[in-house]
């Protein structure tokens, strides 16, 4: 039986050649955005699943408030992680510290710089490093490194690199051996770009700055990880330390404090915080992404739909036959689902050649190493249960449907669809299109709010600045030859150190005092350090007052505010003021416009800026605009490699870096362009089926009209009027839901655009067109026919 029915399934596929390629094409469209979507979901859900214990591992997080407003941040003192240890014994199995950086790295003539940790002897165990050489225990020597192995070929090639020398930052006092290689970390973990771990107390014992502050409670300097016990609970041990720090800790009036764990499964996809509460993060696209790929696969299961159901006139006769000569509901039932589940099994094996296609262009855009899971079980089970789910799904309306015919009427040829027939038919085709609608304007309002950030002014000028980190001693020694030498030169006007990068927040401060302050307002501000040509380098604007000068001595305790400082602090006129912090008096040079280093999407949040006593951590520069950018960076290039010779010359335009800051927004705008374009096309794809079908079942009528005088216009508009009036409907669902789904993600964002009725009319249009250019086809192609041919036959 079921061979028979596979028989006649293969016999209707190839005698309706047309609805088969529009229902096995759309449907595998569907199921391909669906795999996509469904393998991204996968990788985001999976991220951080690398680590064996990764039920048990949280990051340490603070929480400051102050009446009603609030922050958190996981930057803790060093004393914490002593306390926590002996406090809790019983709760936690590991407490390790964990500072990350870049550091300059170099065996030999080989010099590399990448980003690692330091790290306290446990962590490799916390984290289960898979060891490819020694052992997890690599870190209990001071002077030992473990590398990943992708680092270990970098510096040794084919070479064994265990118990070889590394130097890092060319200081003789880090001179440090190989005691491990550990296998590269996915993408899709937190410590993914941790290319080395080095021990804690190398980090301690030579970066004297960091020691000092080992038993200091009042700066925050690392993060710390914990790994509970086995028998501990998550929730009530975060609830049992969290006035751990309190007792130790300085805080201004009115301000309380806590620490509480913030779980490994939830520091990707549950990243932001907001007044100190978890709001969640990454998986509000998890969830948006999802609902796409349910959606995409709904409009191709409603082609199948309605094509099945609009031809169920020519299949009549068919199931009048069988019935007559017995055939059950039931096997008939069977008969059309085998039928629908053909099609699908054949629309997954399309499915799987289309995303193999297109997964490389999605890998670049989503920014993932997502592959197709060939050797997983659950991959192939999940994929043919779901072809078989869909094939149930898509075939149930038309078997359901078909099945009910009388014989009697249809054999006598007294079987008529009924006037409400079409009815299922055309809301199936509503809510296609509403739901392409919403896709195409939530695209339009993406783009523009990605282009309404990138117009937002930055307060400086990027083009043509650039920073190269300093990591080495050479480069802090000759760093005044560095900076005459390439000033010299005519091909760079500015250079200057910085304690931070230019598009990142690396500090903040408090316990700030100034005239008029409020009990309320809270003390913590952005701090930058500069030297005096900071400002000429960045080349900020002033509102009020002056930059710093060398011209008065006086300007070594002066600070410059920005706009939002100003303002936050209530001077009317800034200039001249006195600020005062741990027991100094400090005088404002100077107000310039908000610089926006962190996010564009977000508020400038006060800042200050004052003059560097110490060494910088960046150099600054500025090419001469007025000569290109190749020659000024191969003299730049020649200048460091002269005097720094011991780091890879490495550097970060300051456009580029901020470019950057848009790349999440920008991914998820390609990918719902990506969807919607898909999406319209799958619904046009089943207008066009339906518009063949109705042009066909009117050929008569059209005939006769001709004959009668009608014009091609009078025809095309008579079959196309109705597929326009479907859209119109559309148009009216979609423009509400899409106006309430997107100001709600508009607000998520400080700084946004507006969603202006320009976008729903230029939409609808859009969608008008569309449809129209899709049945106009069909219809010309029916109005130009020659009426002889139709009516011959009759």
């Amino acid at each position: 039986m079921i061979r028979n029915y596979l028989k006649i399934a293969f016999r209707n596929l190839l005698k309706n050649r047309a609805t088969s390629f529009i229902n096995i094409f759309g449907l595998s469209a569907g199921m391909a955005v669906t795999m996509l979507i469904g393998l991204w979901i996968w990788n985001e859900l999976s991220y951080d699943k690398y680590h064996a214990n990764y039920d048990r591992i949280a990051n340490v997080w603070q929480r400051m408030s102050k009446g009603d407003e609030a922050g958190a941040f996981n930057s803790l003192p060093i004393p914490l992680a002593a306390a926590l240890r002996s406090t809790y014994p019983d709760d936690f199995k590991q407490v390790v510290m964990i500072a990350d950086g870049t550091h300059t790295l170099a065996a030999g003539e080989k010099k590399v710089t990448r980003n690692g940790a330091f790290a306290e002897p446990g962590t490799p165990e916390m984290l289960s490093l898979k060891m490819l050489k020694g052992t997890r225990n690599g870190l209990k020597e001071q002077a030992s490194i473990l590398l990943s192995a992708r680092l270990a070929t970098a510096l040794f090639g084919d070479k064994d690199p265990m118990d070889q020398l590394v130097k890092m930052d060319n200081n003789r006092n880090l001179v440090l051996k190989v005691t491990g290689v550990y296998e590269d970390l996915p993408e899709n973990t937190s410590f993914s770009n941790t290319d080395y771990i080095a021990p804690w107390s190398l980090f301690i014992s030579n970066w004297t700055w960091i020691g000092d502050m080992k038993d200091n409670w009042n700066f925050n300097i690392t993060k710390l990880f914990v790994q509970l016990a086995d028998n501990a609970d998550m929730d009530k041990v975060s609830v049992k330390i969290n006035q751990v720090l309190a007792p130790h800790v300085t805080l201004d009036p009115g301000v309380k404090g806590e620490i509480f764990l913030h779980p490994m499964r939830k520091w990707h996809l549950y990243s932001s915080f907001e007044n100190g509460v978890n709001t969640g993060g990454q998986i509000r696209y998890v969830k948006l992404f999802g609902m796409i790929g349910l959606f995409v696969l709904m409009l191709a299961c409603i082609n199948f739909m309605n094509l099945s159901t609009a031809r169920s006139e020519k299949r009549a006769k068919e199931v009048g036959i069988r019935k007559a000569i017995g055939s059950m509901r039931r096997q008939l039932i069977w008969q059309f689902l085998s039928e629908s589940v053909l099609v699908a099994f054949f629309s997954f094996v399309l499915s799987i050649l289309i995303v193999l296609i297109v997964l490389p262009w999605f890998n670049q855009v989503a920014n993932k190493h997502i592959g197709i899971l060939w050797s997983s079980p659950v991959f192939w089970l999940i994929g043919l249960g779901f072809s078989l789910f869909t094939g149930l799904l898509a075939g149930s309306y038309p078997a359901l449907y078909l099945s009910s015919f009388q014989p009697l009427k249809v054999l006598k040829g007294t079987f008529r669809a009924g006037r409400f027939a079409a009815v299922p038919r055309k809301a199936l085709i509503i809510v296609q299109f509403t739901v392409s609608i919403i896709l195409i304007i939530g695209t339009i309002v993406i783009y523009r709010q990605i282009q309404f950030a990138k117009n937002r002014p930055v307060g400086y000028t990027r083009s043509g600045l650039l920073s190269i980190q300093m990591t080495t001693p050479e480069i802090y020694r000759n760093y005044k030859v560095i900076k005459n030498e390439l000033l010299g030169s005519g091909l760079v006007t500015a250079v200057s150190e910085s304690q931070g990068p230019l598009t990142d927040i690396w500090a903040s401060a408090g316990n700030y005092k100034w005239r008029g302050q409020r009990s309320d307002q809270e003390t913590g501000f952005v701090v930058i350090g500069g030297r005096m040509d900071y400002g000429k380098a960045v080349d900020w604007q002033f509102i009020a007052g002056r930059d710093f000068s060398e011209q008065y001595a006086s300007d070594s305790m002066g600070l410059i505010l920005n706009e939002a400082a100003a303002k936050y602090m209530g001077f009317d006129n800034p200039v001249g003021e006195i600020i005062r912090k741990d027991s100094l008096d400090y005088h404002v040079l100077g107000v310039v416009h908000n610089m926006i280093m962190a996010s564009p999407y977000e508020e400038v949040r006060p800042a200050i800026y004052y003059l560097l006593k110490e060494p910088g951590n960046f150099v600054n520069i500025r090419i001469n605009p007025e000569v290109s950018t190749g020659k000024a960076m191969a003299a730049i290039q020649s200048v460091l490699q002269k005097y720094n010779p011991a780091a890879p010359f490495e550097y970060k335009f300051a456009d580029e870096e901020y470019a950057k800051k848009f790349s999440e927004e920008e991914r998820i705008g390609q990918l719902s362009t990506f969807f919607a374009v898909l999406a319209i096309m799958i619904s046009c794809l089943g207008l066009f089926g339906l518009a063949s079908y109705l042009a066909e079942q009117r050929t008569k009528e059209i005939g006769i009209r001709k004959v009668m005088g009608a014009s091609v216009y009078q025809l095309w508009k008579m079959l196309s009027k109705d597929f326009v009036i479907l859209v119109i409907i559309s148009c009216c669902l979609a423009i509400p839901v899409a106006w309430y789904c997107l100001n709600k993600w508009l607000l998520q964002y400080e700084y946004h655009t507006t969603i202006v009725w320009q976008i729903f009319a230029f939409t609808m249009m859009g969608a008008l067109l569309i449809a129209l250019l899709t049945v106009s086809y069909q219809a010309a192609k029916a109005a130009l026919a020659n009426p002889v041919k139709s009516l011959r036959a009759e």
